[in-house]
C-alpha cells in the first residue's frame, strides 16, 4: 500500500481525466493531429508533455521518427502539486526552443496559462474553447 499512498499524494484522478478531455477538445476544434505523451528531443534530452497538437505537415515531417526531432506547434502540460513552477517553466522553455509555437500549462482545477517565445500571454493564439475542460 505504500506505493499506492505515494501515488495518491502526487496524482489525482482528475489529473488522469484532463488529458483525455483536452485531446477531445483539440481534436474537435483544430485541424491537425493530437498526440498523447509525445517524446520530443530538446536541448536537455527527451521531454514528454501530456497532450500535444500538430499540423498535418508536422506529422508528415516526423512520421518515421523514433521520437520527434522537434516539438509540435502546441505542447500542453497538466500540472500537479508535485510539479515545481521552475520545473514547469523549464519545460515551457525547452519545448519552445524545440519548435513549439505555444506551450500551455493547465492546473488540475482547469486554469490555463499560455506561453510563446515572448513569455506568458493573456490568451492563446489558438482559437480553442476550454470551457468544457472541467
Amino acid at each position: 500500500m505504500v506505493i499506492v499512498d505515494n501515488v495518491r499524494k502526487h496524482i489525482s484522478f482528475f489529473h488522469g481525466l484532463l488529458p483525455g478531455r483536452l485531446a477531445k477538445i483539440l481534436s474537435n476544434q483544430l485541424n491537425g493531429e493530437v498526440f498523447s505523451e509525445l517524446a520530443v528531443q530538446t536541448a536537455k534530452g527527451i521531454r514528454v508533455s501530456d497532450v500535444d497538437w500538430g499540423t498535418k505537415g508536422y506529422v508528415e515531417k516526423h512520421i518515421n521518427d523514433v521520437y520527434a526531432l522537434s516539438a509540435p506547434e502546441l505542447c500542453v502540460e497538466i500540472t500537479s502539486s508535485s510539479n515545481t513552477r521552475e520545473e514547469m517553466l523549464e519545460k515551457v522553455e525547452l519545448f519552445i526552443e524545440s519548435g513549439a509555437k505555444e506551450v500551455w500549462l493547465i492546473s488540475e482545477d482547469g486554469v490555463a496559462s499560455f506561453y510563446n517565445q515572448h513569455g506568458q500571454r493573456d490568451k492563446s493564439n489558438y482559437r480553442v474553447d476550454l470551457d468544457e475542460l472541467v
